[in-house]
């Protein structure tokens, strides 16, 4: 046979298949209606089990792997599609389509916004990036921000969430597993981190370096070069450039933005000290509850998987079905629960889209939890 011949084989074939998928998922939504009716569970592991043995031992020994995950694909999606038959929306679809009713067209220019640090950090250039007229509220912890917000006394948050070099902000992650907040905006800010010390210190008097623990693994290149330094963990890298100013030690420098050298009459060492140029760190702004403004492209997501082979792929493949990208995946421990693990996702898709809508209707009908922690765009 010809090449021409034997793809058109493979056209008959897939037509083949095509009508089958049709017709053994509408057979699925019958089950699905039975179950219902007679108030059976929707998944039936001993059911899919002999399915899946029974296709693998048909299939012999060549082709046993590949059909095994094809009917794997096949059950998961007559799961969701029993799930969803005959439900108008799910609770999560309804909370974004709510949403995207009652948040305002534009974002608030002024607002009552807390921040982690002091005067000078970063996360007041990520504020006064996102909002034009920020009354800023300065806490001393991320965990005093979400408290700030959750209590009324600030209407929005801002936090660093990841950093380009190293990675992201676990305890952020933790709090927005526990806490009760949404993203409604995210922003990048370039990190350039400087050596600051007091007047007339000079590199050779340094003894302690001061600073937060992500500028100090951002600047492990420097440090390792100065090896006789005895670094000191801050909250923030602007409280540790206030810090060195109050010190009255002549044998202190703190590694912090250039920002904070007039703030609190520091001096410049040494500039761009950390270990890539191309350093970034994105900021997100927090709410008590979601708004979801117009343009959001960007959704963040906590789900947990049940713990079976196959369980990520089949859940990668609902993605991939969608036509919908992934910017991030990252497990994270479950607080308080021994090797459970949750996985963030960040999605990248407007909310406006049908197959975003979808998306989110399976998976919050067909996984055991599904958090949502808001739809927003990105200032860059």
């Amino acid at each position: 046979m010809t090449i021409e011949e034997l793809r058109a084989e493979i056209d008959r074939i897939d037509s083949e298949m095509i009508r089958l998928y049709g017709e053994r998922m509408e057979t699925a939504r019958q089950i699905g209606r039975y179950k219902q009716e007679n108030h059976l569970p929707v998944t039936d592991p001993a059911r899919e089990r002999e399915v899946l043995n029974k296709a693998g031992k048909e299939a012999g020994e060549a082709n046993e792997n590949g059909v095994r995950a094809l009917f794997g694909f096949l059950m998961a999606q007559s799961r969701t599609s029993q799930m969803l038959d005959g439900k108008k929306q799910s609770e999560l679809g309804g909370l974004i389509r709510r949403s995207l009713e009652e948040t305002p067209q534009l974002f608030p220019e002024k607002a009552a916004v807390a921040c982690q640090g002091v005067e000078g950090a970063y996360s007041q250039q990520a504020c006064e990036k996102i909002f034009r007229s920020p009354s800023i509220m300065y806490c001393r912890t991320f965990e005093n921000v979400f408290s700030a917000i959750e209590s009324g006394l600030c209407e929005y948050g801002i936090l660093p969430i990841e950093n380009s070099l190293a990675g992201s902000v676990n305890s952020v992650y933790d709090q927005l597993i526990s806490r009760k907040c949404y993203i409604v905006r995210s922003a990048r800010v370039k990190i350039d981190h400087t050596l600051l010390a007091p007047a007339g210190v000079k590199m050779e008097d340094i003894r302690e370096i001061w600073s937060h623990e992500q500028a100090i693994q951002q600047c492990s290149g420097f440090l390792a070069e100065n090896k006789q330094w005895r670094v000191n963990i801050c909250s923030n890298t602007a409280a540790a450039a206030q810090m060195v100013a109050e010190s009255g030690r002549k044998d202190v420098a703190a590694i912090s933005s250039a920002q904070c050298a007039p703030l609190y009459g520091l001096e410049i060492l040494k500039t761009e000290i950390q270990n890539n140029s191309n350093n970034h760190t994105r900021f997100i702004c927090i709410s008590r509850k979601p708004e979801i403004y117009p343009g959001a492209d960007h959704t963040s997501l906590m789900l947990a998987l049940p713990n079976r082979p196959g369980a990520l792929y089949q859940l990668l493949g609902r993605f991939y079905a969608q036509g919908i990208n992934l910017t991030k995946l990252e497990s994270r421990p479950v607080p308080g629960r021994d090797f459970e693990f949750m996985f963030c996702f960040d999605i990248d898709a407007s909310v406006y889209s049908p197959a975003f809508a979808r998306l989110i209707e399976e998976l919050d009908v067909t996984l055991e939890q599904c958090s949502y922690l808001g739809s927003y765009s990105e200032l860059a």
